[in-house]
């Protein structure tokens, strides 16, 4: 398994599972599959309310703990200090988990500062492993490290062939701050695009291989999501080939700036 070293030293699996509207009853399964065919980096949120159910799939998976890397978030209603703080608190009691390995901010928003700082304190109390945020811009970033003690470790955005945001991944990887998409596979918009198809046939892999072996050689961490075990074999079996420099800039030439979720810039919740 690829990984990637965050400015601490610790290291990320660069592919996991993505469980975002996976509910509680499934998501268990979902996780023993995933852990038996190799994951070992597991990616939930409080708002995905399946938080109990990762906790049961990473109980029932027969993998000792140490081997997983577990990755969740801040919602916008719990942000600010002490509320963040009393957030990640239930988070870790849901989960059944000791200590988390990524708390992430999950959106920017005003209170991003003072819900910084209780992710500094979670981190400087051995509570979490390692500390970041999400969907933010440059502009975001910025802001925050006007106040930030510690520089965060990662960055997840949207990020695949057709929002590309070579702006923000350059910015992101000359911090030395790891980026992390999501949505990847731009929620099953994979097998429309003539360039990836052609790629395919010529490695002998599909679209969605294709496009997470691309994650793999712009150095990103994915989290791409699936409930079918053919599936996440599939997201998994990526690391027997490698796409070479005109093949990566075919799949880069594919950015259409577009989005299947919001702006980062733009949201109201």
């Amino acid at each position: 398994m690829i990984t990637r070293k965050l400015l601490n030293g610790v290291e990320i699996p660069a592919i996991g599972l993505g469980t975002w509207k996976i509910p509680n009853d499934e998501v268990v399964d979902v996780i023993v599959e995933a852990v038996n065919l190799g994951y070992r980096h597991i990616d939930t949120a409080a708002v995905y309310r399946n938080e109990e159910g990762v906790g049961e799939g990473i109980r029932k998976c027969g993998i000792d703990r140490s081997e997983l890397f577990i990755t969740t978030k801040v919602w916008n209603d719990d942000q600010g200090f002490l509320t963040t703080l009393n957030a990640f608190e239930k988070s870790l009691n849901r989960l059944g988990l000791d200590y988390i390995d990524l708390y992430l901010i999950h959106w920017p928003k005003p209170l991003n500062a003072e819900t910084w700082r209780a992710l500094e304190q979670l981190y400087n109390d051995g509570k979490v492993r390692a500390i970041g945020v999400s969907n933010f811009h440059p502009h975001h970033f910025d802001a925050l490290m006007e106040t930030a003690k510690i520089k965060p470790m990662v960055n997840q955005f949207e990020l695949h062939p057709k929002l590309t945001q070579e702006v923000s991944v350059m910015f992101y990887q000359s911090q030395g701050v790891v980026v992390e998409s999501w949505s990847p596979l731009m929620r099953g918009q994979v097998n429309d695009s003539e360039i990836l198809l052609d790629i395919a046939k010529k490695y002998g892999k599909t679209p969605a291989q294709v496009i997470l072996r691309w994650n793999m050689e712009k150095g990103f961490v994915t989290i791409p999501k699936s409930v079918k075990p053919e599936r996440l074999k599939e997201n998994i079996s990526i690391f027997d080939f490698q796409l070479d420099s005109n093949d990566i800039a075919r799949i880069d030439s594919m950015n259409i700036n577009h989005r299947t979720g919001p702006d980062p810039d733009l949201i109201s919740f």
